[in-house]
């Protein structure tokens, strides 16, 4: 370990109390994977069932410049990833269940297999996955902390592509995590998500090395300024996003009792 590693470990060590922003701020969990590829390739190996071997590249093709101020409210924050230049994987954290998930997401994961020019061969496309980390339960009716879809025969299970993958990660059902999940570690990496004191981030550092660095990772970008200005911005707009949505509804129960 350098001089730098050995002082930002001192650092971390130290922290202590309430997180200023923790990962479940998408522009924190961008900041985060985006500036450290071997915590990215560490949570893709998890979430995707991967060995560090079987991992060649993990390559961000939708960068933006952290800390810039990011005009538009709604902007996504969306990570594109190209892995092993082969198979193409969208990450998106999403807090709020306010925009149509389950269509947007499908949208998404199609424009990202659809991705041919004109003439090339069908063959040629690229497998593409969308995995969407929730702050909120999905289907309310059947909880999974985390699921799989594909296109498949609903008599036989007969899969008909592996070209499309839409998985979803349930932050708030890290109770219902399989042993298969534990294999992975998919639960730890959950909990580093939700967690909001630097006593609860310490604690799973000290159960793998990817873990570890992103626990230095976030303490780093915790300590930049510009960082910490765009997560408390993102907070507010979801926080008047939520309010809104609090108004309109408030409105229409009005409107139904009086009608």
């Amino acid at each position: 370990m350098n001089q730098h590693s050995e002082n930002m470990h001192m650092s971390l060590q130290g922290a202590h109390g309430e997180l200023p922003y923790g990962m479940t701020n998408d522009y924190m969990f961008r900041a985060v994977l985006q500036s450290n590829n071997k915590v990215l390739r560490g949570l893709i190996c998890s979430l995707l069932h991967l060995s560090e071997s079987e991992v060649n590249s993990v390559v961000i093709t939708n960068p933006i410049v952290l800390g810039e101020s990011v005009e538009n409210k709604e902007f996504r924050l969306d990570i594109n990833v190209i892995l092993n230049n082969d198979t193409l994987i969208n990450l998106e954290m999403q807090v709020t269940n306010s925009l149509n998930w389950r269509d947007r997401s499908v949208m998404y994961l199609c424009r990202s297999f659809d991705q041919l020019n004109h003439g090339q061969d069908y063959g040629n496309a690229k497998p593409a996955v969308h995995i969407g980390l929730l702050d909120y339960t999905l289907f309310i009716d059947q909880p999974e902390f985390y699921a799989s879809y594909k296109l498949i025969n609903l008599k036989t299970h007969q899969t008909y592509s592996d070209g499309l993958t839409l998985n979803v990660l349930d932050l708030t059902r890290i109770d219902l995590a399989t042993e298969e999940d534990k294999k992975y570690h998919i639960h730890e990496w959950a909990k580093l998500f939700k967690a909001t004191t630097w006593e609860e981030i310490k604690m799973l550092a000290s159960t793998n090395e990817y873990l570890q660095e992103a626990a230095e990772t976030i303490f780093r970008m915790s300590a930049d300024d510009l960082i910490r200005k765009q997560c408390r911005e993102r907070e507010e707009y979801y926080q008047d996003l939520r309010n809104y949505e609090r108004a309109i509804a408030e409105k229409d129960e009005k409107s139904n009792a009086t009608a």
